[in-house]
């Protein structure tokens, strides 16, 4: 593996972590930090938001979702030149009615470099069943 791509893995990882930690924080500043000005999410709905849509959507959604405990696993980051895309699992469990649901999602978020720097350009949401 050359160097940058090392370096590159790290920074994708240390992103990734970020993203999950931004959802649970609702922490839109450092969220901005992350998101490319093209952004566009494909929720589990199959809905596709703008960014603008998507970061009103974020500052609140963790808060009103119900879950208890959200976290991720699984990373796989593949990178080919300028684009990487960094899928993981995330398993989570909510209140419901006063009764604890559990579930999971793959996300694939598409991460471009531009000017040195990763930005996510895309996240896409599917629940696995």
């Amino acid at each position: 593996m050359k160097h940058s791509t090392s370096n590159d893995m790290a920074a994708l990882s240390k992103l990734n972590a970020q993203f999950i930690k931004n959802y649970v924080m609702q922490d839109t500043i450092s969220h901005h930090e992350i998101i490319h000005r093209d952004f566009v999410c494909i929720q589990n709905s199959g809905e596709i938001m703008d960014r603008d849509e998507y970061m009103r959507d974020w500052a609140t959604s963790y808060g009103t979702s119900g879950f208890t405990s959200f976290h991720y696993e699984d990373e796989l980051i593949r990178i080919f030149g300028d684009v990487a895309l960094v899928r993981s699992k995330t398993v989570w469990e909510k209140l419901v009615d006063g009764q604890t649901l559990r579930g999971s999602s793959i996300y694939t978020d598409t991460y471009i470099k531009e000017h040195g720097r990763w930005w996510c350009v895309q996240a896409q949401i599917t629940p696995i069943k």
